[in-house]
């Protein structure tokens, strides 16, 4: 009884050793697509947009479940996606078909995807836990974007509308709007163009020092977007101005600006309850 005891924990730490070499390659080959590719932004985007359809406001539900691998309809289909079926999912493709779904679901992968991003360009090491559900068709999207996802082209009170559902304050609301450090507006997917920052693949407090020192002159894109510019041609949009318009707001960016550890610390916390949405019992283990 007791050789065999030893026998199943043997080839339990074997089975253990093994998935976390696989994991440890897993975690390798995001850091190789990232860095080769500077892909960083548009990985945060769709763990952002998977997640962050949540609402438990007047509108119900939603969660991280990769429901954009469908494109038949639903979250795959809602314009305020766009680009990432086609890009995001594209990049990502050899890494999916290499560990999922058999290793990590297609949700767990894309939240672990952006965590190894915000690391690669320079931001905080965020702690992945894992146990999120993929959706089996495009029928598990939510209804619509409007209500879940923000608008660019709106001010303080939509902020709050969109972000307080899911359980975010007001510092929570201007540290998650710190991600626009990285990335940029493509006109064909957003009607928005430019990026926030002249180093669009670094992750660090310089989108709120702009915020602060800048001065942007409105404009409307060939889209008929509207959107400010700076002489250096950075950009800030409708929603990231209303940051500075209210008092609560503009103190967390003033906050930010001087002090690039707590931005850090803050977009930490909000971001993971941000890819924990509706997903209860995850677990810190692999």
């Amino acid at each position: 009884f007791g050789s065999g005891r030893g026998l199943v924990r043997k080839m339990w730490l074997c089975c253990n050793s093994s998935r976390n070499h696989k994991f440890s390659a897993l975690q390798d080959d995001l850091e190789q697509l990232i860095e080769s590719r500077s892909c960083g932004p548009i990985l945060i985007r769709l763990s952002w947009h998977d997640a962050g359809v949540f609402s438990a406001g007047p509108l119900k539900g939603g969660c991280p479940n990769a429901a954009m691998r469908f494109t038949d309809g639903g979250e795959g289909a809602f314009d305020a996606n766009a680009g990432l079926p086609s890009l995001a999912l594209k990049l990502l493709e050899p890494i999916t078909l290499k560990y999922c779904p058999d290793f990590i679901s297609h949700a767990d992968l894309w939240t672990l995807a952006a965590n190894v991003a915000i690391r690669v360009m320079g931001g905080p090491v965020i702690p992945t836990r894992f146990g999120r559900q993929d959706a089996q068709s495009s029928k598990e999207s939510v209804e619509s974007q409007v209500g879940r996802l923000p608008d660019g082209d709106k001010g303080v009170s939509h902020l709050r509308e969109i972000f307080v559902p899911k359980g975010f304050d007001d510092k929570d609301i201007v540290a998650l709007s710190g991600a626009h450090t990285v990335g940029q507006c493509h006109l064909a997917f957003s009607g928005f163009e430019g990026q926030w920052t002249k180093n669009r693949n670094t992750f660090d407090n310089s989108y709120f020092k702009n915020l602060l020192t800048k001065k942007y002159t409105a404009e409307k894109t060939s889209k008929g977007c509207p959107q400010h510019r700076e002489a250096d041609g950075t950009i800030m949009l409708i929603s990231d101005l209303a940051l500075l318009e209210d008092p609560s707001f503009k103190t967390h960016v003033e906050r930010y600006a001087a002090d690039q550890d707590a931005f850090f610390n803050d977009f930490k916390s909000a971001w993971m309850r941000l890819q924990e949405l509706g997903c209860p019992n995850l677990r810190t283990e692999f």
